[in-house]
Formats: structure tokens, sequence, C-alpha cells
């Protein structure tokens, strides 16, 4: 009887410790959080931000390469000045040569950002953006100087008063930085672009 009882007791141990090891495990599995969630989340209000000319919230979600620089320095160099009254031909300053443009603002990588849908000083005042979404998270390799992330796929519609409207694709590259999410890598997808398998990729790769 005592025998038995002794095989016994090592049995149950042994099977206690094996469900010990199984519940750690599946713990360790748990948490490892999937970053679908937050890439896209992050992607989507980026777009939202620039579509909007929000560029506090745009530069406070881009990674310093991105932005090139600080992000008082990314606000300022994208923000819209509002356009200053035209002169009377009165005044002195009336025939005077038209100031130069100021150069558009830069990536690290050499590109410059693509025209926004926004406001103009002549035309309608504003095209009708449509609800920005976001899909087709992908993993995306480093390319050139940017690292590996995460590629998103954000779409809207656009359309002008009298027109039709269009559909605008845009890449994404979002990386961790400082424990965070950010955009460093913001494409158009061309209509070749949109031919390939992964789109996104595509782009972000440079084509």
């Amino acid at each position: 009887m005592k025998r038995h009882t002794t095989a016994a007791l090592i049995v149950a141990v042994g099977l206690l410790a094996a469900g010990c090891s199984s519940s750690e495990g599946g713990t360790k599995d748990e948490g490892k959080a999937d970053p679908t969630a937050a890439v896209l989340k992050v992607a989507r209000t980026y777009q939202e931000a620039k579509n909007a000319d929000d560029w506090r919230t745009a530069c406070g979600m881009s990674s310093e390469r991105q932005r090139y620089g600080t992000v008082e320095e990314c606000v300022e160099s994208n923000t819209r000045h509002s356009p200053s009254p035209t002169p009377s031909s009165s005044s002195p300053s009336a025939s005077a040569s038209p100031s130069p443009s100021p150069s558009p603002p830069r990536y690290a990588d050499g590109s410059t950002p693509h025209p926004q849908e926004s406001r103009t000083t002549g035309g309608p005042e504003r095209a009708d953006l449509g609800p920005v979404v976001a899909s087709d998270v992908v993993e995306a390799p480093a390319a050139g100087e940017h690292p590996a992330g995460y590629g998103v796929l954000v779409t809207y519609t656009v359309q002008w008063p009298g027109k039709p409207s269009t559909k605008t694709l845009h890449a994404l590259r979002l990386i961790q930085e400082s424990g965070a999410w950010v955009v460093d890598q913001h494409e158009r997808i061309s209509e070749s672009d949109a031919s390939q398998g992964s789109p996104v990729l595509t782009a972000l790769s440079g084509g």
C-alpha cells in the first residue's frame, strides 16, 4: 500500500510541474502584443491630421528623420500662412516684384512632400476629402535610410466641386521610436505601384 501511495504522489507532482510549465509558456506567448491595431490607429490619425493641416499632430507622430528637425521646426515649415491682402494700386508696393516663394520642406532622404488637397487662394475653398481608411499592414524591410518596420496602406477620396471623385492612396512606413509607433516614410502610391503585387512595399522601396 505504501509503494502505491508513493508512486501516485510522484505522478501527481510530475503532472503539476508539467501544468505549470505549460501555463508559463502560454503567458509568455500572450505577452507578445500584436502591433497591427496600434499601427493602423497611428497611420489613420496621422493622415487625418495631414488632411486637416493639423501639422502639430502630424509632426508629433513623425519620426525625427521624417520631420527633419524638431516638432516645432516641422510645424513651422509645413504651416500654410494666410495670404496677405492684395495691395491696392495706390500702394507704393503695388508694383513691386512679388517675394520669392519659400523652398518646400525636404525629408532626410531628399524627397519633398506631395501637394496636399487643401484650401487654395483663388478657386474653391477646399476639396471634399472622404474618411481615411488604413489597411493592409505588411512587414516592411529596411530601405535606404529607413529602418525595417511596418507598411500601411491609407486611402481616402478627393472631390473638387464640379469634378468626379478620385481615390488617393498613400504608403506609410511606421517604426518604433522611444517606445511609440511613428511615421518614418510617407509615399504616394502611383498607378504603376498600384498594379504591383504589394503596392505598399513597392512604394516604400522606391519602386
